[in-house]
């Protein structure tokens, strides 16, 4: 089964919906993370 399918089913465009979340929470974290450190 293709990872990336040109008809994604339901539940594989809801996985997809879900990883984009974390990854935005992921790189939204690393900016505040370096925003909050003290820069060196």
């Amino acid at each position: 089964m293709p990872v990336l399918d040109p008809n994604p089913q339901n539940g594989q465009k809801k996985l997809l919906g879900v990883f984009g979340a974390m990854l935005a929470i992921g790189i939204l974290i690393a900016i505040v993370a370096t925003v909050v450190s003290p820069s060196r």
